[in-house]
């Protein structure tokens, strides 16, 4: 079925090459994010429906009142940012957080620096949890994103039910309150786990965040993939100076960080320390 935005192959706002060039140049402006050339449709599909909703005519109106309205930047941004995540995605790193609780038990601080819908940071919570026996334990984990609208579904803590199906029973029934009634099919993380998690929007394009060191272990998974190479550096120079020297670095499955020797050296599959 075609989409509303565009049916039978007449789209209903005017999207040349231009246009699409001018909106990747923005969003490399404001959020640092490389958009990819195979993306158009993409883009169309989702800023038609903002052109719509604003009562606007064309690409280069909507742009223009991106370019003036944070309220309509925090739209834009949201629009074009992909948000896909799981509950104990790329388990291998939550054993390595297992493992370093274990020899590290004056652990403080935990940034999970693109949380998404929440599903990381509770898991992180849920490791960190089992490894004190306690929801009440030393480590502060902070979560952090630049979409705001997958914040506020973080922080409510429901999901559909099928995206706990493949964490252990003892788990579920731990962490997590299943629905009824109306609400028969979703689980809600229980207030304990949600309470160990405090979320907020951050820019890692910024040139400050609102995040304090020294940090036992970073989370920044499948992000660094929308930077240019320049930002890459630019932002992993900077985790890395916050990071404590025995700290961690947990990057994405489709992301290497071997070049930068100065910076950290492998200890694992996609987990990095600070260079000596």
């Amino acid at each position: 079925m075609a989409a509303v935005e565009e049916r039978n192959g007449i789209r209903e706002f005017a999207f040349e090459k231009a246009d699409f060039k001018n909106v990747q140049q923005m969003l490399f402006k404001k959020a640092g994010i490389n958009l990819s050339d195979a993306k158009e449709a993409m883009v169309y599909s989702r800023l038609a429906r903002r052109i719509r909703a604003l009562n606007l005519k064309s690409f280069s109106e909507y742009l223009g009142v991106v370019n003036q309205s944070e309220a309509e930047l925090e739209q834009f941004i949201n629009a074009l940012t992909t948000n896909l995540t799981s509950f104990f995605r790329e388990p291998h790193h939550f054993t390595a957080l297992a493992e370093y609780l274990r020899q590290y038990s004056n652990a403080t601080n935990i940034w999970c620096a693109a949380s998404s819908t929440g599903e990381e940071p509770y898991s992180i919570a849920m490791v960190v949890a089992e490894a004190f026996g306690s929801f009440k334990t030393p480590v502060k984990i902070i979560a952090s994103d630049i979409d705001s609208k997958v914040l506020s579904k973080a922080k409510a803590g429901i999901y559909p039910f099928a995206s706990i199906s493949k964490i252990p029973a003892y788990r579920q029934k731990q962490f997590f309150h299943k629905g009824k009634g109306a609400n028969e099919g979703k689980v809600k993380v229980v207030d304990e786990l949600r309470n160990m998690v405090q979320f907020k929007k951050l820019n890692l394009t910024d040139k400050t965040w609102d995040v304090k060191g020294p940090i036992d272990i970073i989370f920044c998974r499948n992000v660094m993939i929308y930077f240019d190479k320049p930002t890459q550096l630019k932002v992993l120079q900077k985790m890395v100076g916050m990071l404590k020297p025995t700290g961690l670095y947990m990057a994405g499955h489709s992301e290497n960080f071997n070049m930068y020797t100065n910076l950290v050296r492998p200890v694992g599959k996609t987990i990095y320390r600070p260079a000596d």
